[in-house]
C-alpha cells in the first residue's frame, strides 16, 4: 500500500516515514501543501496524512482542492488538539477521519488501516481468500492456519491484491503502489514477488490474466 504523508514538522514527518516503511507501506512526503496537492492530484495513494497547518497552502485548501477534482483516496487529517472547529472544517471538506496533535503513532496506524479497509469494502481487519489470511494488524499471513514467511515486497504484493480480490491488477497498477516515488522500479520485478508467492501460497491463488495482469481469487 502507497501512502501520502503531508506534514512541515520535519521530526515528525520523519518519524512517520520511518514507521509507515517498517509497517510495509511504501511512503512518499511531502512538506509542503502546494507539494502535497500536487503529489495527491498526480501519483496513486491508497491512503493520505495530511496535517492542516501547512506553509504555501493550508490543508483544508489541499483536501477541498482534491475533493473538487474527483480525488476520492481515503484522507487523515491531523490537527491541533484544541481546533475542535479544523475538525469540523476537515470532516465538511471530504475528510475520511481526524486525529489531533499529539497522537499515539498505534492510533495513528490503527485508524489508517480502517480507512484502507473501508475505502476497498473489507469490514475485518483479518483479510481472507480461500485458504489464504493475511492480518492487517500483525502483518501475518497464514495458509490452513499455519503460518508463512513472506520478504517485505512479496507481502506488499500479496497485501494490494488481497484489498482487491477478484479484480485484475495490472503489473504497472502493482509497481505503483508497492514503491514509493523516488524508488527505481522496475515492474519486471512484480514477475518475480509473484512467482514466489505462487510456490509459497499455491499456483491457484493468483491468476494470471493474459495481457492485462493478475487476479487474486480463491481456489
Amino acid at each position: 500500500m502507497r501512502v501520502l504523508v503531508v506534514e512541515d514538522t520535519p521530526a515528525l514527518g520523519e518519524q512517520l516515514v520511518m514507521r509507515l516503511t517498517a509497517e510495509s507501506y511504501a511512503v512518499d512526503l511531502a512538506r509542503d501543501g502546494e507539494e502535497g496537492r500536487f503529489l495527491g492530484e498526480t501519483e496513486p495513494y491508497d491512503a493520505v496524512i495530511l496535517d492542516l497547518g501547512l506553509p504555501r497552502i493550508d490543508g483544508l485548501s489541499v483536501l477541498r482542492h482534491w475533493r473538487g477534482k474527483g480525488i476520492d483516496t481515503p484522507v487523515l487529517i491531523l490537527t491541533a488538539r484544541d481546533a475542535w472547529h479544523e475538525k469540523v472544517q476537515g470532516i465538511d471538506a471530504g475528510a475520511d477521519d481526524y486525529l489531533a496533535k499529539p497522537f499515539n503513532m498505534e492510533e495513528l496506524l490503527a485508524r489508517l488501516r480502517a480507512l484502507i479497509r473501508r475505502a476497498k469494502g473489507h469490514a475485518s481487519a483479518a483479510l481472507t481468500c480461500g485458504p489464504v489470511t493475511l492480518d492487517t494488524r500483525s502483518g501475518r499471513v497464514t495458509l490452513d492456519g499455519a503460518p508463512v514467511e513472506l520478504t517485505a515486497y512479496e507481502y506488499k504484493v500479496l497485501d494490494y491484491l488481497m484489498h482487491r480480490q477478484g479484480q485484475v491488477i495490472s503489473r504497472a497498477e502493482l509497481t505503483e503502489h508497492v514503491y514509493a516515488q523516488d524508488f527505481d522500479r522496475d515492474s519486471n520485478t512484480i514477475e518475480v514477488f509473484v512467482g514466489r508467492l505462487r510456490r509459497k501460497l499455491g499456483n491457484s491463488l493468483i491468476a494470471t490474466v493474459r495481457g492485462l495482469g493478475y487476479r487474486l481469487e480463491a481456489p
